[in-house]
């Protein structure tokens, strides 16, 4: 499989991956000291890079299976703009880049392969989730994190705009959107309570 993930994607993703973990520390430090911080940075690539990582390589693979070729690319602008908002805002607009899929994939191939993203962080969600249930302890914190950060991904994508995965679903099938947006935004909510 990292066969098909050319250095230069490799790269890419890595630079994301840990561009997105900073700013999701920067929001969840709030006046840690040094051991906080690096707790906080260990934690946000675990859950934050898990999920971001499994998204994108789910919409590569998703292509790849209907024939196309797909890469995930970075965005240095959107990176910069997340860490910076994070410092100064409080606040992560993660939009770290894309999969671009190479080829004229028809209205429900591009419908699948944007759902499988969402996809993979709800299914993502169910072992942080027994982790915040079952763990204990510090397992109940990544578990808690773990299941927030994925269900965020997820209903932020879900969202009908822009390049979003939301808008292809919909353009795709109304009901699949429907379902995906619920689960997401349901369990988004939940992670609050």
């Amino acid at each position: 499989m990292l066969e098909k993930i050319p250095p230069r994607e490799r790269r890419d993703l890595l630079i994301a991956w840990l561009a997105i973990s900073i700013a999701f520390t920067l929001i969840f430090v709030k006046g840690a000291n040094i051991s906080g911080l690096l707790f906080f940075f260990a934690l946000s690539l675990i859950t934050v890079g898990v999920a971001f990582v499994l998204h994108e390589l789910a919409h590569k693979f998703a292509a790849m299976r209907c024939g196309y070729w797909a890469e995930f690319k970075k965005d240095n602008l959107m990176l910069l703009v997340a860490v910076v908002m994070a410092a100064f805002v409080g606040v992560v607009f993660a939009a770290p880049g894309a999969t671009y899929v190479y080829g004229n994939a028809t209205r429900a191939e591009n419908g699948r392969i944007s759902a499988a993203g969402p996809i993979t962080n709800l299914v993502l969600c169910i072992p942080f989730a027994a982790l915040m249930l079952l763990g204990g302890g510090l397992l109940t914190v990544v578990g808690l994190v773990g299941l927030r950060v994925n269900a965020m991904i997820a209903t932020f994508n879900m969202l009908p705009v822009s390049v979003l995965d939301g808008r292809k679903i919909l353009a795709w099938n109304t009901a699949a959107f429907a379902v995906l947006m619920a689960a997401s935004a349901g369990i988004l909510i939940w992670s609050f309570f």
